[in-house]
């Protein structure tokens, strides 16, 4: 199997950069494509090169994937060769540590929606009404993982995509059998996905604790066959990523015909297309 080169910092020269405002906050934003749009959030330590690469497979369906820039510096590759191991836990911690600290982001508390999802809906919503389409997309990564589902209660989001999601952290057993959404967006999303046809595609690494298999139970047991869960093995990871198998469809992702996380990958990308870009045929 061939080894993946480390990639360089990007500059994201052919995203449309612009700024959101909603309920007093304002973010820039990174666009690109046509079609119906696809909000893509991104993992720790934010809007990383591989990252903008998904983001571009996304525009290549005929989608505009939409970036919100929530934490981190854009386009920074923190695993460079031109930067060491040190410097690049040095970028993840810069990242990680404001979030903690913000009032925004659900960390700990189960039961309990993220308060930056309510931005992150009212930026689907402007997409929305200036891309059309039967809807929009959202793939949540990671510490943002839970995002795309709780962003299901509004009946705009047509196809969300839940890749490792990690919040609250696992650090009980009450914790490791909820997701960051409150109750109330939770029976919302149960309820779309029983009487309106809504599917929720969650994907995680096996040996990955910061997502354990308590997790998707709990989503199986919540969203029924509406849940579709892709759990690939540790040893299906990119081995050239300097962390544990986490990542599928960035940091771990072999992109490779016939690899699990690149089929994975495919049926992620198959689930936007045929919930957007088909049904808007």
């Amino acid at each position: 199997m061939a080894r993946l080169p480390a990639m360089a910092d990007d500059t994201l020269s052919d995203f449309e950069r612009y700024r959101f405002t909603s309920s007093g906050t304002t973010r820039d934003v990174y666009r690109l494509g046509e079609g119906p749009a696809v909000i893509v959030i991104a993992e720790m330590p934010g809007i990383t090169p591989k990252v903008a690469d998904f983001a571009r497979r996304v525009a290549g369906l005929g989608c505009t994937a939409v970036m919100p820039h929530l934490f981190g510096e854009p386009g920074r590759d923190p695993s460079s060769p031109t930067r060491n191991r040190l410097r690049g836990a040095g970028v993840l911690l810069s990242s990680m540590v404001p979030a903690c600290v913000s009032r925004e982001f659900t960390v700990l508390a189960t039961g309990r929606t993220s308060p930056v999802v309510d931005w992150l809906r009212a930026l689907g919503a402007s997409e929305h009404e200036r891309c059309g389409g039967p809807g929009i997309g959202a793939v949540g990564m990671c510490w943002t993982g839970g995002y795309a589902l709780a962003m299901a209660a509004d009946d705009r989001l047509l196809a969300p995509v839940l890749s490792q999601p990690s919040m609250p952290l696992a650090v009980s057993a009450a914790r490791r059998r909820s997701i960051d959404i409150g109750e109330e967006e939770l029976e919302r999303v149960k309820h779309r996905c029983a009487n309106e046809g809504l599917e929720v595609v969650g994907l995680r690494f096996k040996t990955d604790r910061l997502v354990p298999s308590e997790r998707f139970d709990f989503l199986r047991e919540q969203l029924g066959s509406a849940f579709i869960g892709i759990e690939l093995e540790g040893s299906d990871a990119n081995p050239d990523a300097s962390v544990a198998p986490h990542s599928v469809l960035t940091e771990h992702l072999i992109d490779e015909e016939g690899q699990p996380t690149r089929e994975a990958l495919d049926r992620v990308l198959e689930h936007l297309r045929t919930r957007l870009v088909i049904a808007a045929d």
